[in-house]
């Protein structure tokens, strides 16, 4: 079954990721993002056969349980880590890659009352520090790291550092993110 390999798949990754991560079974009943996820996954499957209120209803109970907040219009990778969570969110058509770092309070969100894709697209192995803010139809690319509280308007270049209010490119890199 998908959503039993990918429990096990952000498991593996919270383990390999997180120093504080002792075992399986602490990760799946103790980690907000786990529930939160496996949640989204659910509300997505309902929002993709237009089972709108359902979906939404389930966002909802996620968010109250977990203080993360995911759209279940949005589309989530595998091995998605929300370090510590709270505050989080994703909006309805914000695209997030493969083996994504988020920390808490951090926002892929819109800037206004555009129609369509409205939301960032996350490429794979980024990372995004606590309180920072992605807004708009922008790609973040491959690799980035995006500072602590940095708000990101524009779209970034593969493997470089953004930092700033608005965030601007300090330096270029060629890391993973979270081992994927």
């Amino acid at each position: 079954m998908k959503w039993i390999e990918d429990l096990r798949e952000n498991i593996r990754v919270v383990l390999s990721s997180d120093p504080a991560a002792r075992n399986k079974l602490e990760v799946f009943l103790l980690y907000p993002h786990i529930k939160a996820i496996m949640i989204y996954r659910l509300a997505h499957g309902l929002y993709k056969r237009k089972r709108f209120f359902m979906a939404r209803w389930l966002s909802n109970i996620a968010r109250l349980m977990t203080g993360i907040e995911i759209h279940p219009g949005a589309t989530i990778g595998k091995g998605l880590f929300i370090d510590h969570g709270m505050g989080v969110v994703i909006g309805e058509t914000a695209i997030v890659g493969n083996y994504v770092l988020m920390y808490h309070g951090t926002t892929l969100g819109g800037t206004g009352n555009e129609k369509g894709k409205r939301h960032p697209t996350v490429e794979d192995h980024v990372i995004i520090g606590s309180g920072a803010k992605v807004l708009g139809n922008i790609v973040i690319r491959e690799g980035t790291k995006i500072g602590a509280n940095a708000v990101v308007l524009k779209s970034t270049n593969p493997y470089t550092t953004v930092v700033g209010i608005p965030a601007k490119e300090i330096t270029s890199h060629h890391q993973q993110g979270p081992k994927g």
